[in-house]
């Protein structure tokens, strides 16, 4: 029975990787580069799992809490989206998304940046 659940607990900690419930953002371009006001750009957003774009959203937040739908693509890579940006003048904007990962739980968050004049 001890040599069964050793066993069972050895395989757990083998299959971990493939039992994400939710994709979450692992990294994203906006740490690195400043977006740059009057100029369109793209935002890579890395997350921790297969994701689903055709079920997935994501909005520029303006001021005022005004939400507007962007275009995402799929990188590369898996587990990639890449968000167009339309030219923005210089203010405070978030990005909010509702991402599904492949296995169909939705991630919903949003991340706050400046663009600089």
């Amino acid at each position: 029975m001890q040599r069964l659940l050793c066993r069972l607990i050895l395989l757990s900690c083998c299959y971990t990787g493939l039992v994400n419930a939710h994709a979450v953002v692992t990294d994203y371009s906006l740490k690195l580069q400043t977006v740059s006001a009057g100029k369109a750009s793209q935002v890579k957003l890395n997350f921790n799992s297969n994701i689903e774009l055709g079920l997935s959203q994501v909005f520029l937040v303006r001021t005022g809490d005004v939400e507007e739908v962007l275009s995402v693509t799929a990188g590369k890579e898996p587990g990639v989206a890449l968000i167009d940006m339309p030219a923005l003048d210089a203010g405070v904007y978030a990005l909010h998304y509702k991402i599904f990962a492949a296995d169909g739980h939705i991630t919903e968050d949003v991340i706050h940046f400046t663009v600089q004049p």
